[in-house]
């Protein structure tokens, strides 16, 4: 078949939906598919177009065999409403430019369009489907707006609430089919969908795994979170509302975004917390760094319906023991399983409570634990025959 992949955000920008997405791309073309994408030109998350971009209103290139046509974004971090709204319709404005390759356009069988972003998911589907009256396949990670009004950012019932729900109906009941992210995601656009049998769970899986043995506590215990530092998952509040120190437990931080200032300010003022910033660390290394630590942590800020962090999928090979502080499909995952423990997210009490617990934990209990995060892993996590069981279903359609 030949396919295209409608996203704004794409490799090589970092974050889930970047690194899902190329991961699809790649493992389509690997089936033997033909696969194009079309994005914007890198910016996340600095909000600032990436070096050799600059000065484009569009791109073509090709990474490993796949073509990528990139077009204009007004890039933005910034909280101003207008900044936001002219990021938001930038995209689903510029993206029309590729209406000129009509021959090309002509060829593909199947257009898969990422949603969020509801307005450039919107565009995308209006050109493609009412236009060109292409089989669209929606790969939905968040069920905004409902997650919006989780994270605070929108109050349900607004006008701007309104718009977006009425953006997310005719997404789902235009789509030919569903890839979700999570269970939960695809029982929720199954109340909305024509066809709500033709769904797909869709994992954030590796391509390669690092699989681990199974790890015993070493001295004091080291608690790690690997990952994007930003509103989501709050780890500035986790750190100023946990007493680590005084639990005789280390708390390391890998990675940047928005409240990695924030964090190294309140370290410095507080130089003896026992919480330790190392920044970004590149990918390849990840694995060397994770064998120095314990446990994982998987704070979210607020219960997101829908959201299960790709942070989970992630850290299970390296065997960790998982503290997910959080609810839904990813908190029932990691009970079902027994690869860690759960809590609310925002009650630091429990936090704190869970966090003894696995310091005080038998040896045993651990080591069992980690062997279950490991054995998951092997067998339920598998990206190779997950892609496998996507291209059977997209060839289905």
């Amino acid at each position: 078949m030949n396919i295209l992949i409608v996203a704004e955000r794409f490799w090589p920008e970092v974050g889930a939906a970047p690194t899902r997405l190329k991961n699809m791309a790649q493992g389509l073309k690997e089936q033997g598919h033909h696969v194009e994408v079309l994005t914007s030109l890198p910016n996340y998350p600095k909000g600032r177009i990436y070096d050799g971009y600059r000065h484009k209103i569009a791109k073509h290139e090709t990474h490993n065999g796949v073509e990528v046509f990139r077009f204009w974004v007004y890039a933005t971090i910034s909280k101003s409403p207008i900044a936001r709204i002219l990021g938001m319709f930038s995209f689903a404005f510029f993206i029309w430019g590729f209406i000129f390759r009509i021959r090309r356009i002509c060829k593909y069988n199947l257009v898969i369009i990422q949603t969020p972003t509801l307005v450039s998911a919107a565009s995308a589907m209006v050109l493609f489907k009412k236009v060109f009256r292409k089989r669209c396949v929606l790969n939905v990670s968040d069920i905004w707006p409902t997650t919006a009004v989780d994270m605070g950012a929108m109050r349900e019932g607004s006008a701007s609430y309104r718009f977006m729900a009425a953006l997310e109906r005719f997404l789902y009941r235009n789509s030919h089919a569903i890839i979700g992210q999570s269970n939960e995601i695809l029982n929720h656009v199954a109340g909305f969908a024509e066809k709500p049998e033709k769904r797909f769970l869709y994992r954030n899986l590796h391509v390669e795994q690092n699989i681990s043995m199974p790890c015993q506590r070493r001295g004091r215990l080291k608690i790690v979170f690997c990952g994007m530092l930003g509103v989501a998952q709050d780890v500035a509040g986790l750190i100023q509302h946990v007493p680590f120190r005084e639990m005789n437990v280390e708390f390391h931080v890998l990675g940047g975004g928005k409240q990695l200032e924030e964090i190294k300010d309140y370290i410095a003022e507080h130089p003896d917390c026992n919480v330790f910033a190392h920044g970004f660390v590149p990918k390849e290394q990840i694995p060397q760094w994770m064998e120095n630590y314990d446990v994982a942590i998987i704070p979210l800020a607020t219960r997101i319906r829908g959201a299960v962090p790709s942070k989970l999928y992630d850290t299970l090979p390296y065997g960790l023991p998982i503290l997910f502080c959080g609810g839904g499909e990813g908190a029932e995952f990691v009970a079902s399983h027994e690869v860690g423990l759960t809590c609310q997210p925002g009650d630091y009490e429990a936090i704190r409570q869970c966090i003894e617990t696995l310091r005080d934990m038998p040896e045993d209990a651990f080591r069992r634990m980690s062997a279950n995060s490991i054995k998951v892993a092997k067998t339920e996590l598998n990206f190779q025959l997950q892609m496998k069981a996507c291209g059977e279903f997209l060839e289905t359609l």
